[in-house]
């Protein structure tokens, strides 16, 4: 290993120092309730930015920018558009909705909400919710494991296993310890570093390029590249993106409702009040952040026509096409890590943002799934009785044994990172999300309409991605999450309707939260 290279290693190992000294600053929760949502305790900022890092993991720094680099503009655009109105609506409309609802029924996990919400007084709701947590975050937290022994393995030469390892043995330490202040304080440490990353490689990049003329002048030059109706193709040709793949693009952000990681956040704020400029950070950092990803895969192609980088997607004789475009933000932070010792820094904290992308997800996916099994599964739904004490130690075992489950599935170097987090993006999407918008809007929902609508958008997401999609070149274009999502919406709305009117309890409890949402 050269001194570059030790630097670099060395830059990296110092963030990681950081994160676990975090999670012993904040070891000491007295409860669950704390462990796992804080004692609602965060602040806007970190409420913002712990929310907003733990949704985009290491899609906004490899993905985002890869895209970007292979195609062009219009697959990006439309994919960050759906995700940026999504981020905004969701913070819009159920923020502090949810805030209040789930204060107001003391509940501080998502499957708890649910079933106090609907009136399941058998813990029906409870159980399914924390089962759909289960199914798709623990794959989710694999794959976030798998993509820091892959940064890590091609980084330094190490071996896959032993760089996964490293990686997830930091990331379930500090999560174990501190829990959920723990993971959001991490989180907002981790936006910072992925900021700081995207900033330094854009403007690197367009100095490398010959300036932000010559980017946009190679831009033009590719057949489709800047178009928001085609792509750019491998062989410099472009091909059409049609209108259903705009919208299928588009429902992306419809994941947003559903997801347990962010939803917490929202729980966990220490003031409602505050939410509005959480909901402000939050949406112009989403905004500047993925805008600035996609113009690195653009300022990438400018780079490799100038030569001073190396083509990542390349074709051979036969027509076998190379594609590393995911690579490009690694290739450049290696550039500029090569030119000294304080550059060697640089390249370090670059890529450690991209370690923070990812360690930011998958600290909050493990508490989530966690505190489903924990609390909603074993404590509520099978009885189980525990002192405060007790409880944070059945916590921190369920949070390792997940983490360890997460470590196995992700013993597959070859496993598809990005592939796994669309599908479990669908899941949430479709399970949770249609049940978190009716629920806050309609005072009818009652609990066998979620349930129901629970089961069959996740159930959907499945029948979709391996049944009906790969029969069908036409609907195969459509991401599982669009039609799980509408089959969720029609049979909680249609099976509430069938099976009557909640308790007068839940309806009480409605009007009550409609009150506060006023005052």
């Amino acid at each position: 290993m050269d001194s570059t290279s030790i630097i670099i290693l060395a830059t990296i190992v110092a963030y990681l120092i950081v994160v676990v000294a975090v999670g012993f600053k904040f070891s000491k929760s007295k409860n669950s309730s704390e462990f796992y949502l804080g004692g609602r305790k965060l602040g806007p900022l970190v409420t913002a930015m712990s929310a907003e890092a733990s949704d985009m993991s290491s899609w906004l720094l490899m993905g985002l920018p890869g895209l970007a680099y292979l195609s062009g503009l219009c697959d990006p655009f439309w994919t960050a558009l759906g995700l940026a109105v999504g981020t905004y609506l969701n913070w819009l409309f159920i923020a502090k909705r949810l805030r209040l609802y789930s204060s107001q029924l003391g509940e501080f996990t998502i499957p708890g909400f649910f079933s106090k919400r609907f009136g399941d007084d058998k813990n029906i709701i409870k159980f399914f919710a924390a089962l759909v947590i289960f199914i798709f975050f623990i794959p989710y937290t694999g794959s976030g494991f798998a993509a820091c022994g892959k940064l890590f393995g091609s980084l330094f030469g190490m071996d896959y296993h032993l760089a996964m390892v490293i990686s997830a043995v930091v990331i379930i330490l500090y999560t174990t310890l501190g829990g959920f202040l723990a993971a959001s304080t991490t989180d907002f440490i981790q936006s910072i570093v992925m900021s700081i990353a995207l900033v330094v490689v854009v403007g690197f990049g367009i100095v490398q390029a010959g300036g932000i003329g010559a980017v946009m002048d190679n831009a033009n030059s590719l057949a489709g590249y800047f178009a928001l109706n085609a792509t750019h193709a491998v062989d410099g040709t472009s091909s059409a993106y049609g209108v259903l793949t705009t919208i299928s693009t588009l429902t992306w952000g419809l994941g947003y409702f559903g997801m347990p990681h962010i939803l917490l956040r929202f729980m966990a704020i220490e003031d409602h009040k505050k939410l509005k400029l959480s909901r402000r950070i939050a949406s112009i950092w989403v905004v500047i952040a993925m805008g600035a990803a996609v113009f690195i895969g653009i300022i990438g192609n400018a780079m490799t026509k100038a030569g001073k980088l190396d083509a990542l997607v390349t074709v051979d004789a036969e027509g076998n096409v190379a594609n590393n475009s995911e690579t490009i933000i690694v290739a450049i932070a290696k550039i500029i890590s090569s030119n000294g010792a304080f550059f060697a820094i640089v390249g370090g904290i670059i890529l450690a943002g991209i370690l923070a992308s990812t360690m930011s997800t998958a600290d909050s996916q493990l508490l989530a799934a966690s505190s489903s099994i924990s609390e909603d599964i074993l404590k509520n739904t099978f009885g189980i009785k525990l002192s405060d004490k007790a409880g944070i130690v059945l916590a921190r075992i369920t949070l390792l044994v997940i983490g360890i489950v997460g470590v196995i599935i992700a013993w597959n170097p070859d496993s598809s990172v990005f592939k796994i987090v669309s599908f479990a993006w669908a899941g949430f999407g479709a399970a949770f999300a249609p049940v978190m918008i009716l629920g806050m809007f309609w005072k009818r929902t009652n609990k066998w309409g979620v349930l129901a609508g629970m089961i069959s958008g996740g159930a959907m997401v499945f029948i979709w991605k391996f049944v009906i999609g790969p029969t069908s070149d036409y609907l195969g274009k459509i991401y599982e999450l669009a039609p799980a999502f509408a089959v969720a919406c029609i049979v909680v709305v249609a099976v509430s309707l069938i099976t009557g009117k909640p308790a007068k309890e839940v309806t009480d409890e409605f009007d009550k939260f409609k009150a506060s949402i006023k005052a």
